[in-house]
């Protein structure tokens, strides 16, 4: 099933997965949506199970070794990902991704590296998971939103599609936005305040906006702004923050090297 227009030029997104009517789903709805009404990107569901080979739509067979749960065929799913390469000259599957829990964290910067890719094509698991064979055989990246189990990798799917969707050009309404948030300089965002400068809550306790906000002063609100950002990093991601001191330190060092001048030679 396809959605938005596709070209050479547009980003696509192909999820094969077995419950296809799951999308567009949520990306049909807001930011995500209008710009694939819009033709900013286009998305491709594929019903693995079309590509079952007996009566009964088989796609998946008990482990090898015993243990609970099925497996997703690999003859299966060889099939579907083959299929969804395409006749040669045509795009491709692009980047090839399997969403599982074992695989390296989506963050910012593989969604940057996404974004910039014309082509993903993201394999949804189920039950126990796939074959091994064909993640070796098609070279399949794994990917993982985290540290916790889901029913099927469609949710996953819809997160990095998201992710990555918003970071297209002409998606959101000020590009500076993007800048600003979270993790673009490795570390969380800083706080957010709007009117009334002053409310009061239903315990009946009066809340102000931070004075500085109000000041007008624009190289102050971005010094506060920085410190707030990185105050909550601190304590919340001491991970980040440990990474970004590192990324600071060699910049400093960097900069230190690149200001020293040699002197005259002596005579």
């Amino acid at each position: 099933m396809n959605h938005g227009a596709t070209g050479p030029l547009v980003w696509t997104a192909k999820v094969l997965t077995l419950f296809p009517e799951m999308f567009p789903g949520p990306l049909g709805h807001s930011l995500a949506g209008k710009a694939l009404e819009n033709g900013v990107w286009a998305l491709e569901s594929v019903d693995i199970r079309t590509f079952a080979r007996d009566k009964h739509r088989s796609v998946d067979d008990a482990p090898f070794g015993g243990g609970a749960g099925m497996v997703m065929r690999p003859d299966v799913l060889d099939a579907a990902l083959t299929a969804t390469a395409g006749p040669p000259g045509a795009p491709g599957r692009g980047r090839a991704i399997y969403l599982s829990p074992r695989g390296r964290v989506l963050d910012q910067e593989l969604v940057k590296e996404l974004a910039a890719t014309p082509v993903v094509t993201l394999l949804c698991g189920r039950y126990e998971g796939v074959d091994e064979r064909v993640l070796d055989a098609h070279g399949l990246e794994e990917v993982s939103l985290g540290d916790f189990v889901l029913s099927g990798g469609e949710v996953a799917a819809m997160c990095l599609i998201d992710a990555v969707v918003r970071l297209l050009p002409g998606v959101m309404g000020n590009e500076a936005t993007a800048g600003e948030e979270s993790f673009e300089r490795g570390l969380l965002e800083y706080p957010h305040y709007t009117r009334p400068s002053v409310w009061t809550d239903g315990q009946g306790v009066e809340r102000s906006v931070p004075d500085v906000l109000l000041s007008g002063h624009h190289e102050k609100v971005r010094a506060w702004r920085l410190a707030e950002a990185e105050r909550i990093t601190r304590a919340r991601r001491p991970d980040l923050w440990s990474r970004y001191e590192a990324v600071r330190k060699a910049e400093g060092l960097n900069v230190g090297k690149q200001g020293r001048r040699r002197g005259p030679k002596p005579e």
